[in-house]
């Protein structure tokens, strides 16, 4: 039974969002373990796409997972076309890289690294919050002693489960790494809107000059896996291999913090359900979240968290409004993108949201009235998968 230092934090998964906040926190001088259930430091590789952000919160360790820049991206639907520039370019990661550079970081920093713990149960001993873990056949179960619990452990996070968070609904990912088409641009990415095949879109997506990523956010994972087949076909795109993961759907702000009689335990990046909504993206909110959450430890309260929670909440009204959208309606957005509108959309990214749709209503108000339109006359009770009402 490990005895643990009064202000040292245990990190339970070695996720990107896990591995940031232990960086952080040996960074402001607290001993910080992570433990991991994989045996090394493997993780499944992954192409994601992500905003500049991600650049001015990770510096170097980011700088290493990226792959290629996306410079604009093209909007189709129902053979309409949109195309938005991006004043600070998009960036293509690879998210096995991600991951390796910041467990890398956070060890130079000065936090320890355990691999081959998985987490059987978090409970409380009355003084301290006590983990076993399954260490191995060999090394049996293990028991650690810790005041301050970090769940990063993903969207079935065992954290959770065993502290008393309410699960969270999860929609598919599914994407296929494709041989990229002779002659198309690899500064573009292009989004397709097709609501008969899922409410939120199908992405096109260049690694290299060699390789790109298909896929799309479905529902069911049987019919986004046929869905995205279909599209391969239609397209005339080679597949070289197939990727595929649960994301969790943000459901409403659920505090981070749970107060225990032996300690507080946190949650953080998919664990607590951090993702736009919009486009169930979830590397940089998660930063943000692992960023919040150390801030929470170091100084007893966070603007970052009030700011992120902020920022979902909006990316869950907008996907209210878009959920469902059918073709004709993302033609008319399409037709309403006059040059004020796409210079603010050039000028704000998904992770500037509040901005972004403030002056992206003040220079087209009829993308508002469009908006209220599909939140209270097209709004109809979603599945629990979708995204609950409040």
């Amino acid at each position: 039974m490990t005895q643990p230092d009064r202000d040292a934090v245990a990190i339970v998964g070695g996720s990107a969002a896990g591995l940031f906040a232990a960086r952080l926190l040996a960074s402001h001088g607290r001993p910080v373990v992570v433990y991991e259930g994989a045996k090394s430091l493997r993780p499944a590789a992954r192409t994601l796409i992500v905003t500049s952000r991600m650049r001015d919160l990770l510096g170097a360790p980011g700088e290493a997972s990226i792959v290629n820049e996306i410079k604009r991206f093209e909007l189709f639907a129902n053979g309409h076309a949109a195309t938005i520039e991006l004043d600070r370019p998009d960036c293509v990661i690879e998210r096995s890289t991600l991951i390796g550079s910041l467990a890398a970081d956070a060890e130079a920093a000065g936090a320890e690294l355990r691999f081959g713990h998985r987490l059987h149960d978090l409970q409380t001993n009355g003084s301290l919050l006590a983990l076993s873990f399954q260490a191995g056949r060999r090394n049996g179960a293990e028991s650690v002693h810790a005041n301050t619990v970090i769940g990063a452990d993903g969207a079935f996070s065992r954290v959770a489960q065993s502290t008393g968070w309410k699960p969270q609904p999860t929609v598919p990912l599914v994407q296929a790494t494709v041989r990229w088409p002779a002659g198309e641009p690899i500064d573009t990415a292009k989004v397709w809107f097709v609501p008969d095949d899922t409410p939120y879109f199908f992405w096109l997506i260049p690694e290299s000059r060699d390789r790109g990523v298909l896929g799309l956010i479905g529902e069911d994972g049987s019919e986004a896996g046929a869905a995205l087949h279909r599209f391969l076909h239609k397209h005339a795109l080679e597949p070289i291999e197939f990727q595929a993961a649960r994301i969790p759907v943000y459901r409403g702000w659920a505090p981070v913090r749970r107060r225990l009689p032996g300690g507080d335990v946190y949650l953080v990046g998919d664990a607590g359900g951090h993702v736009k909504v919009t486009t169930v993206g979830g590397v940089v909110t998660g930063f943000r979240a692992a960023a919040g959450v150390v801030e929470q430890i170091v100084k007893g309260s966070s603007g970052e968290l009030r700011s992120l929670r902020r920022e979902l909440d909006v990316h869950r009204l907008i996907r209210w409004a878009l959920h469902r959208f059918d073709q004709d309606d993302y033609v008319r957005v399409f037709q309403l993108l006059n040059p004020d509108a796409c210079g603010v959309l050039t000028r704000y990214d998904r992770d500037q949201v509040n901005r972004l749709i403030l002056k992206l209503c003040l220079s087209q108000p009829r993308l508002l009235l469009m908006a209220c339109r599909g939140l209270l006359t097209r709004w109809t009770p979603l599945r629990r998968t979708d995204i609950p009402a409040v």
